[in-house]
């Protein structure tokens, strides 16, 4: 074929293809979380009027129930602690000065047998073992109601195991004197030192740890639920502002749902308030004048024990214990019965000072009669058995008439009148605060939920307008 000559404007290379058009399509957009669009939700409702009264019906409605809730939680807590004040604390710090009551008493039962040697009466053997006794069955009282590793278990678990050895002790000392060996004396003293330096400091210590755990349910059961009353107050402000605020955009003075919950609302606040105060003042009285009357009582009539277990141990020692003091040579127990007759002194005093009638105070004031008297038989025991006179200080102290055991007997009576007296108070005082918050907390949590309903129910109203 014959060559066609190139046209103008036309190279030799062969035409490039069109390009092929670009894509102007905006990007795709990043996915939001279902936690940022309900916040545009949220945010677009808040912008009118009917999305505002969803939000305060909700703030409303979850400000009452956290007041119901708070509110029962709060005095649940309380009447449980209450509760424990009245059948298990104090009780049990009774029963544990019981215990060493008995312990002692037993101790003191002992040593006026053994003075009495062949002839120790029954009722002295008796009371001995009544007081036996009476110890081992607080004992298994107090170890069914303590926790299994608390510090009191760990000591009923001493005592438990010291009481027959101390008892072994006191048979072997009476078989002893009743035969006449003077060995009988070695073995009371050994039951004696027994009980003095194990077994009553063990039950002193059972006594200090449940007087704490009473003071701790004490400290539990008496704040003020400031967090329910915080709650409560911020509630009622709560439904006053939506109150108001209905008002001033519709002129409706009420809102049936609004006035109802703040009704509960105020019932609510008003019995939480005026029932812990009176609970408060209740649980208050009966430590004033219970518990502090009882523990001074059961620290007096410790001390007459003791006393008077020093004054016949004054008699079977016959001056084998001795002790400097202030640079003089003195019998140890007599000793020691002075410094008992002492507390018992302050405490008859303390005592006569926190009885609040005249059934409390008179045992305590006869009581404090019959310790002077002690006082100067005791005197006149120990002059004649310093004038050698052993008998006639025996006659003195264990015999049938004017005897210094009948004194410890009217002392040790009269503080058992008064100290069912502060029981009975104690019981009156506590068990009328525990009743004060008879009902609170389910009643709190019910009242909660019907407020609730009543703020939602009146907010409701208002947005039934808007359809």
């Amino acid at each position: 074929m014959p060559s066609v000559p190139p046209q103008p404007g036309q190279s030799g290379r062969p035409p490039t293809p069109p390009a092929s058009p670009v894509s102007s399509a905006p990007p795709a957009e990043r996915r939001r979380t279902a936690f940022a669009e309900g916040l545009d939700q949220l945010r677009a409702a808040a912008t009118t009027e009917p999305g505002r009264l969803r939000i305060i019906g909700a703030l409303l409605a979850l400000l009452v129930v956290a007041f119901g809730a708070v509110t029962a939680w709060q005095m649940t807590e309380r009447a449980t602690a209450a509760d424990d004040v009245l059948n298990s604390s104090q009780p049990l710090t009774s029963d544990a000065a019981d215990i060493y009551r008995s312990l002692a008493d037993a101790n003191t039962a002992a040593s006026s047998g053994f003075l009495a040697g062949g002839q120790e009466t029954k009722e002295t053997r008796d009371r001995y073992e009544k007081d036996i006794r009476t110890a081992a069955g607080k004992l298994v009282n107090a170890a069914a109601n303590s926790d299994p590793d608390s510090p009191s278990a760990e000591t009923i678990a001493k005592l438990n195991r010291l009481l027959p050895e101390y008892k072994g002790l006191v048979e072997r000392a009476r078989t002893y004197n009743r035969q006449g060996f003077p060995v009988g004396g070695a073995y009371l003293r050994y039951a004696n030192e027994k009980m003095q330096e194990e077994m009553l400091p063990a039950a002193e210590e059972l006594y200090t740890t449940e007087n704490q755990r009473l003071r701790a349910d004490y400290a539990d059961a008496t704040p003020y639920p400031w967090a329910a009353i915080a709650l409560g107050v911020l509630a009622l402000g709560g439904l006053a502002w939506a109150q108001r605020r209905n008002y001033l955009r519709t002129h409706r003075v009420l809102n049936h749902g609004l006035v109802a919950a703040s009704a509960t609302a105020t019932v609510v606040l008003l019995w939480l308030v005026v029932g812990h105060s009176v609970a408060r003042a209740g649980l208050n009285d009966s430590y004033d004048h219970g518990v502090r009357s009882l523990n001074v009582l059961h620290d007096a009539r410790i001390a007459s024990l003791k006393a008077r277990g020093n004054e016949n141990l004054t008699l079977v020692a016959r001056g084998a214990e001795t002790v400097e003091v202030g640079g003089q040579i003195r019998d140890a127990y007599d000793n020691a019965f002075r410094t008992d007759m002492d507390a018992l002194a302050k405490g008859l005093a303390e005592a006569e000072r926190l009885a609040d009638d005249r059934a409390g105070e008179r045992p305590v004031t006869a009581a404090a009669g019959f310790m002077k008297v002690w006082q100067d038989r005791h005197t006149s025991a120990r002059d004649e058995d310093d004038n050698g006179d052993y008998q006639a200080a025996l006659d003195k102290v264990i015999g049938t008439k004017g005897t210094t055991g009948e004194c410890f007997d009217n002392v040790d009576e009269r503080l058992a009148v008064a100290l069912g007296h502060e029981q009975i108070e104690f019981k009156r005082a506590a068990g009328d605060g525990l009743d004060a918050m008879t009902g609170l907390p389910a009643g709190a949590a019910v009242l909660a939920v019907l407020g609730a309903a009543g703020a939602v129910l009146g907010i409701g109203r208002r947005l039934s307008e808007y359809r």
